[in-house]
């Protein structure tokens, strides 16, 4: 076969990070979207993602990279990943129609010996229960004909210490022949592979590392909450249980989980667990808990604004940080939507200010950005560092503000500082 070693669907988060890998490593590779400004964009070199720079971008072009709406592409590859978002619907189940169409454009080209591989997160047993039986409507055979593969994106936009190359991969096959042919794919550009017995226990190792992370964050949240009532400094407790060599990772809180993962990962386990006729209680109660938090800062601020003889009705409030981790531009299920909203809904006048959000709107609303940080700060009744972004001033917050409500835990707490 010739033509391309790669095709990757889906250009966004995930799939970008893996075609800047494949092409540094010598493979001749094609990135395939529905969205045409996308494919404009970067066939342009021009990067619309966090992690990848226009001269990134450029350098990939120079390798051969190309972007393209036209899906004949996936006939002429050796491999073909699909990277396509997989969010919840209004009613938090799984909605895997991007993962069902772009399975069904694979099947209308696919050839024998092509290896698929879907890293789209997702429930255990859409690889073998969804993806494989589209697949087949081809004619051919999943191990027999062609390869089937399951490899769980871990992708932690911003992170300047872990990329793809050296995060280990973790791939299951559809059978060990499958897995093989995975494994040496993803062992030409990722140090450590780890192979598993099946794609189920791969989909489910994805699950399992966020749900963790989901349950634990919402323990500290919680414990935020009647700490403040208790008089107790969690912050310095949580310090000081991390100087334990063994036995605990620290966790913090915050004012709700946000990003393309911790939300929605584990109820793709919740939902799979209920299909087996019962609820899995504790993804649950930690669900409920984390989106209380958004909630629970605004209770925060009407406190504050109280103890200052002030209302939130006309009050000033200034918003820092407003997207889901720090020195990024994502802002998908930011917990500053919510913030945002019950402070909308209490009549406060909000704005906001974040280096890397030039625009920002609630519910249809936009919001005034602040660029000067020092004038914004001394005019507000009050300041919420929802996200500490590296460049801004920790001290100038401290010196000019009014009153702060920090959630993140890195100002130094006084008669106008008060932490989560």
């Amino acid at each position: 076969m010739t033509g391309f070693d790669l095709t990757i669907i889906g250009l966004g988060y995930v799939g970008m990070p893996l075609a800047k890998e494949a092409t540094a490593a010598g493979l001749r590779v094609a990135g395939l979207d529905v969205d045409p400004r996308k494919v404009d964009a970067l066939n342009a070199g021009r990067s619309y993602i966090d992690d990848l720079t226009d001269a990134d971008l450029d350098a990939m072009i120079s390798g051969g990279f190309t972007a393209t709406l036209d899906a004949s592409v996936l006939a002429q590859s050796h491999t073909i990943v699909i990277c396509v978002p997989t969010p919840l619907d209004e009613d938090h189940r799984p909605d895997l129609s991007a993962v069902e169409g772009a399975t069904r454009t694979v099947a209308e080209h696919l050839q024998r010996g092509t290896l698929v591989v879907l890293e789209s997160t997702t429930w255990p047993g859409t690889t073998d229960e969804v993806a494989r039986p589209i697949l087949e409507k081809s004619g051919l055979v999943a191990g027999v004909d062609f390869h089937l593969a399951f490899s769980p994106e871990r992708i932690d936009p911003g992170n300047a210490k872990f990329g793809l190359r050296n995060t280990p991969k973790v791939v299951g096959g559809y059978t060990s022949a499958c897995k093989d042919r995975a494994s040496a794919f993803y062992g030409q550009f990722v140090e450590r592979v780890v192979p598993v017995s099946g794609t189920r226990e791969a989909e489910m190792a994805k699950l399992l590392e966020n749900t963790y992370r989901h349950v634990n964050i919402a323990l500290v949240n919680e414990m935020a909450i009647f700490c403040d009532e208790l008089g107790v400094n969690l912050w310095e407790s949580i310090e000081a249980a991390s100087t334990k060599p063994f036995g605990f990772q620290k966790f913090l809180p915050g004012p709700g989980v946000g990003g393309h993962c911790i939300p929605v990962d584990p109820s793709y386990l919740s939902y799979t667990v209920r299909k087996l006729g019962y609820p899995f209680r504790f993804v649950e109660l930690a669900q409920e808990i984390n989106e209380r938090m958004p909630s629970y800062v605004t209770t925060r601020v009407q406190r504050l604004l109280n103890q200052a003889r002030k209302p939130v009705n006309g009050s000033s409030v200034l918003l820092l940080g407003v997207t889901y981790k720090p020195d990024i531009a994502d802002e998908r299920e930011t917990p500053a939507i919510p913030v945002a909203e019950a402070l909308l809904e209490l009549g406060a006048e909000l704005s906001f200010c974040d280096p890397y959000v030039k625009e920002w709107s609630v519910n249809g609303a936009p919001i005034p950005r602040e660029a000067d940080l020092a004038e914004a700060l001394a005019k507000a009744d009050v300041t919420v560092l929802l996200q500490q972004h590296s460049v801004f001033d920790l001290d100038l917050i401290e010196e000019r503000s009014n009153l702060v409500l920090d959630t993140r835990g890195v100002l130094t707490t006084s008669d106008r500082v008060e932490r989560l």
